[in-house]
């Protein structure tokens, strides 16, 4: 790898494993080693209440265990909970390299056999039990990807979706912004048994790298975002895509003009909207790229311009991480974020767990109210100016945005050129980047498996039966 590029900063020491099995073996041993495997199967901690824990997983298994479906429905009907006596706090994640107490885990796995026997037993009417089921999925919440914006490291949201995907954790709600919504769009336009073989060509880097000339290294242009998006994407609607993929993707777009409204696109809010255009006005920096009329399909099946009025660009200006939409649209209450936007990545470590975090983060909060109060007087200021006005709105939509997320998942390396996400890149960069993604996934994998294994239970009942709880 070049020394112009070169992703690495700073890394943590240790040594690089090439598999998560690798990984977990050497986190047990860890864990084994500092007491965190001790302090795993021991019920006691001041940061749950593990006595309500304890005797509801022992209510639960005995109930289970004598096939009583009517007490067990009426049961579950009282204790569907993800935050149930605290056994959700983020804490309880960060004393073990792997997983967390051994009882909140056996409780989550005994609620997920629970409700996999209720619906298998015959004593109970099926409407009563997936009434239970579309209850308990509404209160207990769902799960988001978000995929920010990352230049021309998307290599790295792939490394991070390919984990998350052979572990059984992708969640079927994902939204991208600029490089992330080309990584969103490609997997979100095929099917289940195509996201397979994607994820295990071994030329996935090959294809997807925005391809470094013998000349040497240049910019990416529009051209090349054209051609990727043509050759690895095919040309749907968002209805479409939903329809084949299974997969809601969302994909954020900013307007062009200073009096319009940001947008967040997927079969929701613009079913006929044609992904291509969607992901290109996502990646459209001003400045860099030209602004994108979208585009839909008629009710003919004829493309034909999507709001032609309007022009669109880079949705991360306004909308990186669209929490607050996601989960107005799909009931989204927990989120998950690969984040490879340097301008992110490095404020996000000034927040990591350290004896001044909260300080820090404190002073961040404080700073994105200041300038939230401020904005419109700046605005005002510049009223008589477009292009300033549109320069102001953009700038301050990105220093007031929220980027944290229930699990924050980031590079290990801090990048040294920010003129490099702009660049092409070798194949083997682009590897790096795409195994730097995956180690960076490793360790928030089984924490994601434990926080969702209810919601993920639940879903794969209610689909079993015909019904999908994300569509309206």
């Amino acid at each position: 790898m070049s020394a112009e590029f070169s992703p690495t900063l700073t890394k943590r020491g240790g040594p690089v494993f090439s598999t998560y099995e690798e990984w977990v073996a050497d986190a047990l041993v860890k864990d084994e080693a500092s007491g965190a495997a001790e302090w795993k199967r021991t019920d006691e901690s001041d940061i749950y209440d593990y006595r309500i824990i304890r005797r509801r997983f022992e209510e639960l298994k005995e109930i289970r265990e004598t096939s009583d479906a009517e007490r067990l429905l009426y049961y579950l009907k009282e204790g569907i909970h993800g935050n149930m006596a605290g056994m959700g706090a983020p804490k309880l994640y960060s004393h073990a390299k792997f997983g967390t107490k051994d009882l909140i885990t056996a409780y989550v796995d005994e609620i997920a056999l629970a409700l996999e026997a209720l619906d298998k037993s015959s004593q109970i009417d099926t409407r009563h039990k997936l009434d239970l089921c579309r209850r308990a999925s509404m209160g207990f919440g769902r799960t988001a990807l978000m995929l920010s914006g990352a230049g021309s490291l998307g290599a790295y949201h792939l490394g991070v979706c390919k984990v998350l995907h052979d572990q059984g954790l992708l969640p079927r709600v994902i939204s991208g912004a600029s490089t992330g919504a080309f990584v969103a769009a490609l997997l979100g336009t095929h099917t289940e048994d195509d996201r397979r073989q994607l994820f295990a060509d071994e030329s996935l880097t090959d294809k997807i790298s925005f391809q470094m000339p013998t000349e040497g290294r240049r910019e990416v242009d529009l051209y090349d975002l054209e051609t990727l998006l043509r050759n690895l994407v095919p040309d749907l609607t968002f209805e479409e895509a939903f329809e084949v993929s299974n997969l809601h993707i969302n994909i954020p777009v900013a307007p062009q003009k200073a009096n319009q409204r940001s947008r967040l696109l997927n079969a929701i809010t613009a079913p006929n909207a044609m992904i291509r255009e969607a992901v290109l006005a996502s990646c459209a920096i001003p400045g860099r790229f030209p602004a994108v009329t979208l585009a839909a399909k008629n009710h003919k099946g004829e493309r034909q311009p999507y709001i032609p009025s309007r022009t669109w660009v880079d949705g991360s200006i306004t909308d990186e991480q669209p929490a607050k939409r996601l989960t107005r649209h799909y009931g989204i209450n927990y989120f998950v974020s690969s984040n490879a936007n340097p301008l992110i990545t490095n404020l996000g470590e000034l927040g990591a767990d350290t004896p001044w975090g909260p300080w820090v983060q404190l002073q961040q909060s404080m700073m994105r109210q200041w300038l939230q109060t401020a904005y419109p007087l700046v605005m005002r200021s510049v009223s008589n100016s477009a292009s300033l006005s549109v320069l102001a709105r953009n700038w301050f939509s990105v220093a007031t945005q929220e980027y944290k997320a229930d699990i924050n998942i980031m590079p290990e390396s801090r990048y040294l050129r920010p003129a490099s996400f702009f660049e092409t890149l070798t194949v083997e960069e682009s590897e790096a980047l795409f195994a730097e993604g995956k180690r960076s996934t490793w360790p928030v994998v089984e924490r994601l498996r434990v926080t969702t294994t209810v919601s993920r239970k639940l879903d794969e009942i209610l689909m079993g039966h015909g019904i999908d709880t994300l569509i309206p």
